[in-house]
């Protein structure tokens, strides 16, 4: 630019650097909001994107937080002055999915006692000592009896303990009564002990590198698209420090495409099991087909996208193919199981007592979510939708304040910006 600047008139000269100058913030904004937030630190809030104010935002999720945690119909639950523990309470226990779920919810929010007392309390009753399964935790456990339900582990439950003591150690530092760094590092490092030995396998099956529906028997060698969290392993490459940063990296790779096969190709809808080549998997519970577990995918894949951006192509088809498929089938009164090809299933699972399809707040929620990926003005119709829902009982009597509510508050966060990969601090 300072050769063109030279050969012209000083009248000139001036507004050439003006626009010269316009032009390059103009495009460094730009590149800044497409950057991934990992990259440019910008966390979109669509719900002002939406029209909403910033502080009816704010309103709604402090209001959902407080629900879920808070109010008559919690599932947050003390215990003592150090411990408090999540209840899926339909089915009268305390699951490692949301007891890690109410920690990540915890982290974000930055609410350090809550944190701080689900760990203790997931530590205490549920994690393994010694024996084979040293590190890892029972998956369910009543917490009326404290007897276990199942000595098992699920997966995602430590993917998800692993990751929020990973944020808890970069917001909250490690000297503060729990060294939050090495509970993760146990986890992992136990992880990587796993041999076979008593029939007990790492959390990802190393040769599929792909997360186990449970790191036991024949789970090892099958899996949950709902448990592929690639942004959870980008996030272990950057902090675990545990010397398997690129194997990290290749199992995000991996899952994303996994999910690529896993995905519908017109519908975007996956099964709630697969083996690891993507194809549905009949389970003892019920015939293959998009039902609870499936819900969580969207989400997954919007977080991977918003946070990483490695995939983005296939991601903003994906997008776009799941909101084709929820509109056609009504925003407002879409059912909450299908056939992976959009059809209606023969077989109903049921929840809570209650086997029939319904417009689900929980899948409401995650769908919603994809107008992180599509920038298209009619996914705010998605966004809208959940904006308008209410985490109550439905007409019929059913209420699950456990898994609607979770997904409901954790994509409230997603939308309004608050669900972020958590830096160390530079304080």
């Amino acid at each position: 630019m300072s050769i063109v600047i030279s050969h012209l008139s000083k009248k000139n000269t001036g507004k050439l650097f003006f626009y010269a100058l316009l032009f390059v913030c103009t495009n460094h904004v730009f590149a800044q909001k497409n950057k991934a937030a990992f990259s440019s630190n910008n966390y979109p809030n669509i719900f002002l994107k939406a029209g909403y104010k910033k502080a009816d935002i704010e309103a709604k999720v402090a209001k959902a937080y407080y629900d879920v945690f808070e109010g008559p119909n919690k599932v947050y639950f003390e215990v003592g002055d150090s411990m408090a523990y999540v209840s899926d309470v339909k089915n009268h226990d305390a699951r490692t999915e949301g007891l890690s779920y109410g920690m990540m919810i915890a982290v974000q929010l930055n609410k350090k006692d809550v944190f701080d007392r689900i760990w203790r309390w997931s530590k205490k009753y549920l994690q393994h000592q010694s024996g084979p399964r040293e590190g890892y935790f029972a998956w369910s456990i009543n917490p009326a009896t404290m007897k276990k339900n199942s000595e098992g582990s699920a997966s995602d439950g430590e993917l998800y303990y692993i990751t929020s003591l990973l944020f808890a150690s970069n917001r909250w530092g490690n000297n503060t009564g729990i060294d939050y760094y090495a509970e993760a590092r146990r986890i992992l490092d136990a992880m990587w002990k796993k041999d076979g030995t008593g029939n007990i396998f790492n959390l990802i099956n190393t040769e599929y590198k792909q997360i186990t529906f449970v790191p036991e028997g024949g789970g090892y060698k099958w899996t949950d698209p709902s448990y592929h969290l690639p942004a959870f392993y980008e996030v272990w490459s950057l902090y675990a420090k545990d010397g398997h940063e690129q194997f990290y990296k290749d199992c995000a790779d991996t899952s994303r495409a996994f999910l690529h096969r896993a995905c519908d190709s017109v519908t975007g809808l996956n099964a709630d099991y697969t083996e690891f080549s993507g194809k549905a998997r009949t389970s003892r519970f019920a015939p293959a087909a998009f039902r609870y577990d499936s819900w969580r995918v969207p989400m997954n894949i919007s977080m991977d996208y918003y946070w990483f951006g490695k995939d983005k192509a296939w991601q903003e088809d994906y997008a776009k193919r799941l909101q084709n498929f929820f509109r056609l089938k009504g925003i407002q009164s879409f059912d909450d199981q299908f056939n992976v090809d959009g059809t209606k299933p023969e077989y109903i699972l049921q929840a809570g007592g209650f086997k029939k399809l319904r417009h689900s707040i929980g899948l409401v929620a995650t769908v919603a979510s994809t107008a992180l990926i599509n920038n298209n003005k009619s996914s705010l119709d998605f966004v809208h939708e959940l904006w308008n829902n209410k985490l109550q009982p439905y007409e019929d009597g059913y209420f699950d304040p456990y898994y609607d509510g979770l997904l409901y508050l954790f994509s409230l966060m997603h939308l309004s910006g608050k669900y972020q990969i958590i830096k160390p601090s530079t304080n």
